[in-house]
């Protein structure tokens, strides 16, 4: 296994030219704090980190994917000396150039390697880390914990990031027409993410003729009088969800009422989201409001109702086992939905209440219980 250590400079991302890796070296101190902070509950001397969730939350924006759909191409061993990071010999280069934060010491095996084994023997060889290292799943909740509030430099991230998501779908749906097709909306919006250095993660879209379909991915079918489009794009490994409509026509009473309604359901979910509340105790809340609202009391069976967000798209999905409790400066993308609507942002749960990340001044929007709400882009 050869070795090799680079110190990259904590510039961020460059939009034009040469990319450095985005890790802010005050955010990361306090990351490897946290994560030493579990060794010591669990009288342990090394962690190996192997999800994209872990390394990029760990990494602080590092890529560490090739395909979308694949396994990470490294695994990241921290233990007491430091922090080793070991992917494939054919990724080295690009990783060393690139992705690394300064500090990380980077190691690399063969093409047909196998990362999770090497990066264990590094702390052996070393010493540092005698012993198997604590496997990832064995302190999920203990990491989860760890990566609920959002440090500075990423909270920075976030929000632009989520700005221009919302951007993005005000440029692409403002100039949609009834015949254009649910492919013609999601390239556009996927023509866009990508142009800004996001990697589109998913991309829905329905139009009238499918609207009852809560995940719709793209067909060839038109628009209609009526779509409903969704991004949830990744950049620097933060995730940003958001859900937007637009109307051809006037919109029927039934709509209007219920597009209404939804936005209720959610603002009741936001005052359910304080410091200190337990997820499952949001939950119950959330499946209060839909009976408060009038859509029945198990409408919540008929879609994931979201949860914290930041470094995977839900983190975790919030279900009645969700014990995890709200922080400050925790972001959240809840999406309550019901027949035929359905409202998503991605906020942060700030000192003065919730914030909304994914919004775009030119979008359409009405204030619901304090806070502005968007409503469908009538054309």
């Amino acid at each position: 296994m050869s070795q090799t250590t680079t110190a990259m400079p904590t510039t961020g991302t460059l939009r034009t030219g040469k990319r450095t890796a985005p890790a802010s070296a005050a955010d990361r101190a306090i990351k490897r704090g946290r994560v030493l902070d579990i060794l010591d509950a669990e009288g342990k001397d090394a962690v190996l980190l192997t999800t994209h969730t872990a390394l990029t939350w760990y990494l602080d924006g590092s890529r560490v994917h090739i395909s979308l759909a694949g396994d990470p191409i490294a695994a990241l061993l921290v233990d007491r000396e430091g922090d080793h990071l070991v992917t494939f010999n054919n990724e080295a280069g690009r990783i060393a150039a690139e992705e690394l934060p300064a500090g990380v010491s980077l190691h690399s095996v063969p093409w047909y390697g196998n990362l999770h084994e090497a990066a264990a023997a590094v702390g052996i060889a070393s010493g540092a880390g005698a012993g198997t290292p604590l496997a990832e799943s064995a302190v999920a909740a203990a990491l989860r914990e760890a990566r609920q509030q959002l440090l500075p430099g990423e909270s920075a991230r976030y929000a632009q990031l989520s700005a221009e998501m919302a951007g993005i779908m005000t440029d692409v749906l403002s100039t949609a027409r009834p015949d254009t097709t649910e492919f013609e909306l999601v390239s556009a919006l996927a023509a866009r993410v990508v142009a800004v250095g996001a990697e589109p993660l998913v991309l829905l879209c329905n139009g009238s003729s499918r609207s009852g379909f809560r995940h719709p991915l793209a067909t060839h079918a038109p628009l209609g009088r009526r779509a409903m489009a969704v991004i949830c794009a990744r950049r620097d490994g933060l995730v940003a969800n958001l859900t937007r409509w637009v109307r051809f026509d006037g919109g029927t009473p039934e709509e209007l009422d219920a597009e209404a309604r939804i936005a209720a359901v959610e603002a009741d979910i936001f005052d359910a989201t304080v410091p200190g509340a337990r997820l499952d105790r949001v939950f119950e809340e959330i499946k209060a409001a839909y009976a408060r609202h009038g859509f029945g009391a198990e409408q919540w069976e008929q879609h994931h109702q979201g949860g914290p967000a930041g470094y995977a798209g839900r983190d975790p999905r919030v279900t009645a086992s969700a014990t995890d409790s709200v922080v400050t400066n925790q972001p959240f993308t809840w999406n309550p939905s019901g027949p035929g609507v359905k409202i998503e942002d991605t906020v942060q749960l700030t000192e003065s209440g919730v914030k909304v990340l994914t919004v775009d001044d030119r979008w359409p929007g009405t204030t619901v219980n304090g806070l502005l709400r968007p409503v469908t882009l009538q054309l």
